[in-house]
């Protein structure tokens, strides 16, 4: 017994030791906005109604959950007022800023006016909206069909690219996240939503290009500010690693599937896996290898569009590549449920051979906050914004990635940003989840929400609302200095 007391002793001296050492001296940049008072109900009741009356899928973030009360731009309020800096924006779905006043006005005022009908008749909204829409698509993709969300945006696209090539095998990368519907289910390669039940025929998955984690790439390969440290022989102009992945590619089309497919689904930058980015080009031959059997490509840009990487709108366009289709969701609305299928003419009218009918999809109240986005976006310069603050972003994680042995990779461009956790950086294995766990409950503590992805759940997701400042990012990157110099400390103490 007494033995037992003195080794709670030591473990208490270490907590301590640690505990006492490191502390923050980031100051949270100030906010003029004052939230309202809460007024429902008391946290612990929260918390029951959680436990009894919504599904135990829905999983909460952190060992305390957070309960949200109020937001303003890239600022959440919890109930008791306290403000964090949001750094997740929703699951990247926040892209003008929590409750945007140009947004705000423009949906009171639709709805004011007019709630939903269907688009069986014709109304001003979804007129103008898919107008203003597809003019910021190259052509051929000029042809909107108006949904709710991600998963049925994909799942609609799958559907299209069937039907207009008359073929069924879809391929897809590993890694991808594209929905979690029984159809979509079938092209996201994520483990952990994976369930065991028949889903998603047709669907084959080839090898993901990742040149930090995969087999080949290093420090030559990708469209980023930040280039990865891991060495390889590829120099400037010919990256040895889009050859290796592509021939990978080239297999799978030659063992797993028929000779002709329907086509070919991925993300321009993979979202929910941590902002992997494949080798420059290799989007642009995969295309090309698709095409060749007769298959359709389809760019899911749902996590990519709307300016988020900053050098583009789109993020077909930082690959140089014109997709057949492309799927929209989240930053689309702020916030609001709504999603699009953008395609061509011709492919859309393989779809009009029989009735295909949405309910919700495009009516008046998603469109009029749609349209608003847009205008947010153009009017508050949040592109160039992406870009300016995203690359500086970038800049200043890469500074900790050197600082620190456990930050393996600090990748993405404009606000679409991977930080991948390691033990260290020559074995790339993935840093423990309980590791990781304090790491990001300590940067929630201090102020600053991020969210989680990856294979292991061991990358740090940040991609925020796009009006936020440098003066933000200082904050936010002396936070996530402390914690991971906490972390250390920690684990000296073991």
């Amino acid at each position: 017994m007494a033995g037992r007391l003195r080794r709670l002793d030591r473990v208490a001296f270490r907590q301590q030791k640690w505990k006492s050492s490191v502390s923050t001296q980031a100051k949270m940049p100030p906010c003029d906005f004052v939230p309202e008072k809460y007024e429902s109900y008391p946290y612990e009741r929260m918390q029951k109604i959680r436990e009894q009356n919504i599904v135990p899928s829905l999983r909460t973030y952190y060992k305390k959950p957070l309960l949200l009360h109020q937001g303003h731009m890239q600022w959440l309020f919890d109930h008791e007022g306290r403000r964090y800096l949001d750094l997740f924006a929703g699951i990247v779905t926040v892209s003008v800023g929590h409750c945007h006043p140009k947004v705000t006005m423009a949906t009171q005022k639709q709805l004011a006016r007019l709630w939903h009908t269907t688009n069986i008749y014709m109304y001003p909204a979804i007129h103008e909206y898919a107008e203003k829409l597809t003019s910021l698509f190259p052509d051929p993709l000029k042809v909107v069909y108006l949904t709710n969300s991600g998963s049925e945006a994909n799942d609609l696209a799958m559907f299209m690219a069937r039907l207009h090539t008359h073929n069924f095998d879809i391929i897809c990368l590993r890694g991808g996240y594209h929905g979690g519907s029984p159809y979509t289910l079938g092209l996201t390669s994520l483990t952990p939503y994976k369930h065991g039940v028949a889903n998603g025929f047709g669907c084959t998955t080839t090898m993901l290009p990742d040149v930090f984690r995969g087999p080949w790439g290093g420090s030559h390969c990708r469209d980023s500010p930040v280039q990865t440290v891991r060495k390889c022989s590829c120099t400037e102009g010919a990256c040895l690693a889009k050859d290796q992945y592509i021939e990978q590619f080239k297999d799978t089309l030659n063992t797993s599937v028929p000779k002709t497919v329907a086509g070919f689904i991925a993300e321009p930058m993979q979202g929910v896996n941590g902002a992997v980015q494949y080798p420059r080009n290799f989007l642009k031959e995969a295309y090309q290898l698709i095409r060749e059997r007769g298959g359709l490509c389809i760019s899911d840009e749902v996590q990519t569009g709307f300016g988020r990487t900053g050098s583009h709108f789109w993020g077909f366009q930082t690959h140089g590549v014109v997709p057949d289709i492309v799927t929209l969701a989240k930053g689309i609305g702020n916030g609001f449920p709504m999603a699009a299928v953008v395609t061509t003419k011709e492919i859309a009218s393989s779809l009009a051979q029989n009735l295909h009918f949405n309910t919700f999809g495009g009516n008046p109240l998603a469109c009029a906050v749609g349209a608003a986005v847009l205008d947010a976006i153009e009017e508050d310069g949040l592109q160039k914004n992406s870009e300016d603050v995203g690359t500086y972003m970038l800049l200043e994680l890469a500074k900790l990635r050197d600082k620190f042995e456990i930050v393996g990779d600090v990748r993405g461009k404009g606000l679409m940003i991977g930080v991948e956790m390691v033990t260290d950086k020559d074995s790339r294995r993935p840093l423990p989840a309980e590791e990781i766990n304090q790491i990001w409950e300590d940067c929630k503590d201090m102020g600053v929400l991020i969210g989680r992805g990856g294979l292991y759940s061991q990358t740090f997701r940040i991609k925020p609302p796009m009006c936020i400042t440098k003066r933000d990012v200082d904050f936010a990157v002396e936070v996530f200095h402390t914690a991971l110099q906490r972390h250390v400390e920690r684990a000296a103490a073991k």
